[in-house]
């Protein structure tokens, strides 16, 4: 692993933990996420990571080098750590081609332009080199932002919710070209930020955290398709929640029908299925048959979500255009994947 946090714990308030004991690993070349809501500790583990903030427990490492544990402390300006602000902090009164160069101290003055204007035409702003942060777009800004904090060769980069004063349109383009130049740089970072489709578009793994822990690590599709507990599931888009009895078979019975299940379990359980793995029929009039009544439908052009009550219950269910159906209209729901049993049942 390249980057190594053990056990790590902070607090400001005696007793009242911000970052309760997490642990995990960043491996070469890989692109990390913490994700959760305002306030559950995930930038304040990103300061702690950084060296900005002083940790109570725990153990962080960046190639087998101590940066942080109880008695040692390494300076920020000494990890070998680049860092992208929320607010990019470009210098005003620098140009973009000053503000790349001014992390490059190292370097004999000659070098140190010549080396800047390069890592700016990497992020493909070399045509911009002479402008001032006043006189660049958002999206300009943050590559610059990013090219500063690589230019020094960092053996990890940290991305402090560095999208979300774009614009929707420019949020995802600028994402996407953030993606290639750190990969194609063979470089590792960490993201932080709350926005779900972030995360998951983004990263290569994500740490979900909430209340100061962290929920669970995974790849997008893990997190997003085998939640393990009922925040990861209902945090990391819209989610069923089924509760039923299992009697230790991979199958359970429900107010929609019988629902198979990725795991055999026993007891009373919780399970999670995305709105995606069901889909609607027409009732074919059976007496058996458990029908509900749409009482929303919302058209997004290449797919349609509706909502159905059945016996009381709300479910949420995503159809492509196809599958027509209209308000009022009765319909079976029939699920097209096995439910996720959740581990906080």
């Amino acid at each position: 692993m390249l980057l190594e946090v053990k056990n790590l714990s902070k607090e400001f308030e005696k007793d009242k933990p911000v970052v309760n004991n997490i642990s995990f690993g960043i491996k070469e070349e890989e692109i990390f996420a913490l994700l959760g809501p305002s306030g559950c500790g995930k930038t304040t583990t990103l300061r702690l990571i950084a060296g900005f903030e002083h940790l109570l427990e725990g153990e962080i490492s960046l190639n087998g080098k101590i940066l942080s544990r109880t008695g040692h402390h390494v300076a920020p300006q000494k990890r070998g750590i680049g860092f992208v602000f929320q607010d990019y902090a470009l210098f005003p009164h620098m140009n973009a081609l000053e503000n790349v160069a001014f992390g490059l101290g190292h370097l004999p003055k000659h070098k140190r332009e010549v080396f800047a204007e390069e890592v700016l035409c990497r992020t493909g702003m070399g045509d911009f080199k002479d402008r001032s942060p006043a006189a660049l777009s958002g999206g300009q800004q943050q590559r610059v932002a990013l090219a500063r904090a690589i230019a020094p060769k960092p053996q990890l980069v940290m991305l402090d919710e560095p999208f979300s004063n774009l614009d929707a349109m420019l949020r995802d383009s600028t994402r996407k070209e953030v993606r290639g130049i750190l990969k194609k740089a063979g470089m590792s970072a960490i993201l932080v930020t709350h926005d779900q489709e972030e995360a998951l578009s983004f990263a290569d793994r994500i740490a979900v955290m909430n209340d100061g822990k962290i929920e669970q690590i995974g790849t997008p599709e893990e997190v997003y398709y085998k939640p393990k507990t009922r925040f990861v599931a209902q945090f990391l888009g819209r989610t069923n929640l089924f509760e039923a009895d299992a009697v230790g078979v991979n199958e359970i019975q429900t107010n929609i029908g019988p629902i198979k299940l990725d795991c055999q379990a026993c007891g009373r359980i919780v399970c999670s299925m995305r709105p995606e793995h069901l889909t609607l029929e027409k009732p074919n009039g059976t007496a058996s048959e458990k029908t509900g009544l749409i009482v929303g439908r919302e058209f997004k052009g290449h797919d349609i979500t509706y909502h159905v009550l059945l016996r009381g219950e709300h479910y949420i269910v995503h159809t492509d255009n196809r599958i027509l159906f209209k308000p009022d209209d009765q319909v079976v729901l029939k699920p097209l994947e096995p439910a996720v049993v959740l581990r906080d049942s």
